[in-house]
């Protein structure tokens, strides 16, 4: 089990880093008008917090099928 976590957690640093590298090409574009009407009203952090609750969510759900995934093939074998 340890090392299905560690694999998950190479698999989660790799996309991390992935995003974090995009994140320059997307902070030069221009600004945008209902990014700027949504951060003076406050409805910024909503977009943000459905954001992350959903890619945590299916981060735990793709590492729950990794691990049933996991216990299957070792109980093939």
């Amino acid at each position: 089990m340890n090392n299905t976590f560690n694999k998950f957690l190479q698999k989660i640093t790799a996309v991390l880093l992935m995003l974090l590298l995009c994140v320059s090409s997307f902070a030069q574009a221009n600004n945008v008008e209902m990014a700027d009407t949504m951060r003076s009203n406050g409805k910024i952090y909503v977009v943000v917090t459905v954001c992350v609750t959903i890619l945590l969510g299916l981060f735990l759900y793709v590492f729950l099928i990794d691990r049933k995934i996991s216990k299957i093939e070792k109980e093939q074998h």
